[in-house]
Formats: structure tokens, C-alpha cells, sequence
């Protein structure tokens, strides 16, 4: 495992602090409106008969004009005896012909107002037999306004782009739309006129690694290959005069590039802001893994929004912020690599990013910056009472998937808070072996596979934490109450109320800072479990005050801290002897003094015997060490400390 104890200190590179707060709005506002126009779509049942192995895209177009023309050869295993194969395909594009791949022979096929493209096989093909077909098929895809497939210009050059995250795949190809089967493998080939009507050279990207370019008369196909598993939302292509320039990625003495593709009007600013991305890059291999598509490259595309989207191998964006950045790149691990296995599971896509763009902001800008961004994301999720990280519907709409104070900032800060339980290096160290996990590696996972894979590496049981954080809604409201009822000893009760009723008590790991009268400071964890948990902390000074999860660690709302109300007047009045002892102590105080009950504690909070008043207590079978005793009398709480040997 790679040693996690100094990667926050390994990138001394200065960045003034960005408002990643409207950051994160604005990528939210952006993946909800392009998903708002498509999520009425339901993967269809039809297709889940065979398993998809390789795709061959063959594209021509002009930037110009939204028409398109395709031939998509598709290799498929079935999974059962099957007579018909479907594809999905919205009925507005125009079929041409359908082509069994090894004879040539044409097959029979419908499309029908359920976007289906439903095509007769030769004869029933056997479970587990591997057979190939190629789709002819062209039209115009229609424009929602919100992505799927988009002609538009930009500074007088035209431009076509494609987003289908999370169903706008079969608004333009025929493909299997779901999140069950990832296709093994692809080729792309786009072929588009050479040169616009400006004479400015198209260059087309596309996902994978660029094989070739070849110019026949006024036409250029230009061939991408990628070989690792992808789903048809991440499948992306665009085309318009990009200019293009690379960042090399060392990645341990096998260097890959960066290949960014940028608008002429906007190389200057692009080719200054990019340059970070090698930074992050090496910041996210170092903490995770090395970049999943290492062998293929890493890009940026500009294209016609504000936003991102984490096509795998080349984000295309909007803009060149450092946190869209962060955000898309970190997508290449959780989303690309591990791909979440309903919408309902997607805070592991896009919690992750979110939070790991948040690291970006620890490594680069440091902890006071960290700390601002946590109270930024913590002032959101409690901006309402309730809401889960899951997504508790089995039809969930698309404000819902892309909810920016759900599934991305409580998704990330429930991240936060799984490190802060489990501690940095067994975080790291799990999140490392998920990625790795040939289960999921490459493939999906769900909400409960993660948990699963986390709680393996841990050994720790993360059932109620879970339960608490993710599945359940709200957040707690806490409220500490604590006294020094000796000079080396504090009090601390901590008590809860919830948002909402899914939970009836958050346990967690709570943060407090102890300050003294002379400005001396020592930061506690109490790992509280329960309303009306009782701990004791030795200390070295005076306090004066307490400060509630001064790191933002926690989500909550309205803490308060008081300082309860103990007998002062007693305190001095009342004696344990003889300290330290072996078997029994007694106490002593004033006549007129009532003492009803004694508890007794040892120093890690743990409730030891309640017991009523007398004159001498047996403690022959106590263990040797520091404990404490809390007096309830007629005139308040006293507290004593009791030493066994």
C-alpha cells in the first residue's frame, strides 16, 4: 500500500482558493437540466437477453448540419434461447437496413413508438452462442436543448457534440441503454468533411486512444480505439475546428498525455488552465491508484456548456476551472472505472468526484480552505430537514439522480466522515482495494456492494453507519453539556435530537476542542452512541470553553455547548480516602450534605457500578488504574477521582 501519512503535504503548489461553492452549483445545475429531458426513459426488459462484446461506431456527418449517418456493427453472446435481439433507438431515426455480420444476410426488423429497434434473427439462436449484426441508420437527431446530440456554432465555426448521460445514447445510435452491461470494447470512426466552410480543419475526438487519419478527396475519417469496458452513456463524440495540444503524465517512467481539444478563440486561457491537470493527475494516482486508462490517454474536449461530462478517457467541458477539472477527472475512477449500478447508487459517481474535489482543495490550498469547503457542503445538506444519499424510489426523476444536496454534497461528506471513522490509512487503503476488486473493477457496483468491499478491508462493522448516513434522512442537532469539576478532569454529556424520524439516533465520532483560560487547546473524539453518554477527559489546564466539531467533520445544524451546572460549593467539601486504594474508600463530607447515589466510571467514559450511598465502597475487584465518581446530591453533581492499586 502506498504510505498515505504525507500525500497532503506532497504537492507544494500555490492556487488562490476558487468559490468552489458556485462551482459545484453551477455542475449541478448543469448535469440536472442535460438528464431532465431524458429520464423518462426505462430500460427497457427487451434487451436484456444477450451481452454485448464489441461495438464498431462508424459515424459521417458535417458539423454543420445535425444529420447523421451511421453503421453500427454490434457482437453480442446471448443469455438465453432468443428469436428477436432489441435495440434501442428513438423512432424519429430512420433504419435503413439490417445485416447479419458472418453471411451478409439482410434481417427482418421493426421500430415502434417505444424507441425499440426490434430485429428478427436468422434462426433461434442458442443460450451462450456469439453472433454479430450491423445496423445501417441515419436522420436527425432531435435537439432538446440539453444535450444527446448538438449542432451549434461557436465563434462562426459550426460544431457537433454528443452528452447521453443518463439516456441520450439512443437519441443518435442504436445501442443497449442501461446500467447492467458495459460493452467490452469499441471502435470509433468519424467522417466528416476535412475542411469547414471557413477552411478551418475539423478534428474530430472521440474515447480511447486516436489510431489514424485518413483524407479520401474532401473527406477525413479519423479512427479511435478503446479496449476497456464502457457503458453507452459514457460513448461520446465531437467535432469542430479544435486546436490541440498535450500534457505528458510521467506516471512512474510510463508516460501517457493529456490531449486537450480547445476552441482557436480559446487556447491561450485553456492551455494555462489545463496544465494543473497533471498535478491532480499525480495527486489521485498517488492516494488511489494509477489512472485507469493509463494505456490510452486522458483529455479535455470544449464544447456548447457551462458544465463537464466525464466521457471515459476525455471529459468534455465547458470551462477549465480547477474544480470542473477535479471533478470530471476524478469521475475516471469512481463513474468510469466503477461505474454505480443504478441511479439510485449514483453519490458513488458523484459524491466521489465532489469529494475528491474537495481533497484537491486540503493537498493544494490546505486545511483552512478544507475546513471552509466542508461548512460550505455541511450549510447546504442542512439548508432541509430531510433527504437520504440513497435514493429511496424505484423510479427516481432526474432533479432527484442529480440532486446537488444529496447525491453530491452529502454523498461527499458522508465520505468524509467514513475516513474520520475509520481513520486516513484504512480509508485509503479500503478505497484502494474497491478499486482493485476484480467484482467491480471495470464494471458496477451498488450501494451495498461498496459497503460490503469497505467493510472487508476495515474489518469493521459499518452497518449502523450506514444505515445513519446513507440510507437514513436529516441529520442530528447535538448538545454538549460539560464541567471541570476538578482541576485535571472535565465532564462531558452529549445529547441529540434528528432532522427527521428515519433515524432515531446518529452515532458518530464527535470532535471537540478544549481551551483553556491561558489560550492552551487539546482536541478530543468521543465515540458517541447514545443520548446522555457520559465521558471523562483528563486535562492539563484550566477550560474555559469548548468548541463543537471544530473541523467540520460532522454534519449537523444548531450545536450548542454549555457548561452544566455542578456544586461548586460542595466540591472542595467533599473527600475520597483514602486515594490511591486497594479495596474500599470511603467519603467524607459535611453532616448536612445528602448524597442519594454514586456511579463510578474509568477513564474511557465505560459506566462501571451505580450503586447507593454508604459510608465505605467496595472496590476489591476493580482493576488497577484512574477512575471517577460522580455524587448525586441534595446540592448539586460532585465529582471525584479515584485511584486503585
Amino acid at each position: 500500500m502506498r504510505s498515505i501519512a504525507l500525500f497532503f503535504f506532497l504537492f507544494p503548489i500555490l492556487f488562490i482558493a476558487q468559490n468552489y461553492n458556485e462551482e459545484l452549483n453551477d455542475i449541478v445545475a448543469f448535469e440536472s437540466s442535460i438528464a431532465e429531458k431524458k429520464i423518462d426513459f426505462k430500460a427497457s426488459m427487451s434487451t436484456a437477453n444477450y451481452d454485448l462484446k464489441y461495438h464498431k461506431l462508424e459515424f459521417e456527418l458535417d458539423p454543420s448540419s445535425s444529420y447523421i449517418e451511421g453503421e453500427i456493427t454490434s457482437h453480442y453472446v446471448s443469455n438465453e434461447d432468443m428469436s428477436q435481439i432489441v435495440f434501442d433507438l428513438t423512432d424519429n431515426m430512420q433504419v435503413s437496413g439490417v445485416y447479419h455480420l458472418y453471411s451478409g444476410a439482410s434481417l427482418d426488423f421493426t421500430q415502434n413508438s417505444d424507441d425499440e429497434l426490434i430485429i428478427d434473427l436468422l434462426q433461434t439462436q442458442l443460450a451462450g452462442v456469439k453472433d454479430s449484426l450491423k445496423v445501417i441508420y441515419s436522420g436527425n437527431p432531435i435537439s432538446s436543448g440539453f444535450g444527446s446530440y448538438e449542432q451549434d456554432y461557436h465563434d462562426g465555426a459550426p460544431i457537433i457534440w454528443t452528452l447521453s448521460e443518463p439516456y441520450g445514447a439512443k437519441g443518435w445510435w442504436p445501442c443497449k441503454q442501461d446500467l447492467n452491461d458495459k460493452i467490452d470494447s469499441i471502435d470509433v470512426f468519424i467522417t466528416t468533411p476535412k475542411f469547414n466552410s471557413n477552411n478551418q480543419e475539423n478534428i474530430a475526438v472521440s474515447n480511447g486512444l486516436e489510431i489514424s487519419q485518413i483524407t479520401i478527396d474532401q473527406n477525413k475519417t479519423t479512427h479511435f480505439k478503446h479496449r476497456y469496458p464502457i457503458p453507452a452513456y459514457l460513448i461520446a463524440i465531437s467535432v469542430t475546428n479544435y486546436l490541440t495540444y498535450n500534457h505528458e503524465v510521467e506516471n512512474n517512467g510510463s508516460p501517457f498525455e493529456i490531449v486537450n481539444y480547445v476552441y482557436p478563440e480559446s487556447y491561450d486561457s485553456a492551455n494555462e488552465s489545463t496544465l494543473v491537470t497533471v498535478d491532480i493527475m499525480n495527486f489521485f494516482t498517488n492516494i488511489f491508484e494509477e489512472y485507469p486508462f493509463s494505456d490510452e490517454k486522458y483529455g479535455h474536449a470544449q464544447f456548447g456548456w457551462g458544465g463537464g461530462m466525464e466521457h471515459t478517457t476525455v471529459s468534455f467541458m465547458g470551462g477549465f476551472s480547477r474544480g470542473l477539472i477535479a471533478h470530471e477527472l476524478a469521475h475516471q475512477w469512481f463513474g468510469n472505472k466503477i461505474t454505480c449500478g443504478a441511479w439510485n447508487d449514483i453519490w458513488l459517481n458523484e459524491g466521489f468526484a465532489t469529494y475528491l474535489s474537495g481533497l484537491v482543495i486540503e493537498s493544494f490550498d490546505g486545511a483552512q480552505d478544507f475546513n471552509t469547503w466542508k461548512q460550505n457542503r455541511i450549510n447546504s445538506i442542512t439548508s432541509q430537514p430531510d433527504g437520504s444519499v440513497y435514493i429511496n424510489e424505484d423510479e427516481p426523476t432526474s432533479s432527484r439522480i442529480f440532486n446537488g444536496r444529496l447525491s453530491y454534497s452529502k454523498g461527499a461528506l458522508v465520505l468524509h466522515m467514513l475516513r474520520k471513522e475509520l481513520d486516513d490509512t484504512l480509508f485509503f487503503e479500503s478505497l484502494q482495494n474497491y478499486l482493485a476488486d476484480p467484482d467491480f473493477s471495470y464494471g458496477y457496483a451498488t450501494s451495498d456492494e461498496f459497503i460490503d468491499s469497505i467493510e472487508q478491508t476495515s474489518q469493521t462493522d459499518l452497518t449502523e453507519f450506514f444505515n445513519d448516513w446513507l440510507y437514513g434522512e436529516g441529520y442530528p442537532t447535538y448538545n454538549i453539556e460539560w464541567s471541570q469539576p476538578s482541576e485535571n478532569l472535565v465532564r462531558i454529556v452529549t445529547n441529540q435530537t434528528q432532522s427527521h424520524e428515519s433515524v432515531d439516533f446518529f452515532e458518530s465520532k464527535v470532535k471537540l476542542k478544549l481551551i483553556g483560560i491561558n489560550g492552551e487547546n487539546s482536541t478530543i473524539t468521543l465515540d458517541n452512541t447514545y443520548n446522555g453518554q457520559e465521558f471523562y477527559q483528563t486535562v492539563l489546564f484550566e477550560v474555559s470553553d469548548i468548541e463543537f466539531d471544530p473541523y467540520y467533520d460532522i454534519i449537523s445544524k444548531n450545536n450548542e455547548v454549555t457548561l452544566s451546572l455542578v456544586s461548586v460549593d460542595m466540591q472542595n467539601e467533599v473527600f475520597v480516602f483514602p486515594t490511591p486504594t486497594t479495596n474500599k474508600f470511603k467519603i467524607i463530607k459535611p453532616e448536612n450534605l445528602i448524597i442519594e447515589f454514586i456511579d463510578i466510571y474509568n477513564t474511557s467514559g465505560q459506566h462501571i457500578i451505580h450503586t447507593g450511598y454508604s459510608e465505605y465502597i467496595d472496590v476489591g475487584e476493580f482493576s488497577s488504574g484512574q477512575y471517577f465518581i460522580k455524587l448525586y446530591s441534595d446540592q448539586g453533581l460532585i465529582f471525584k477521582p479515584l485511584l486503585i492499586k
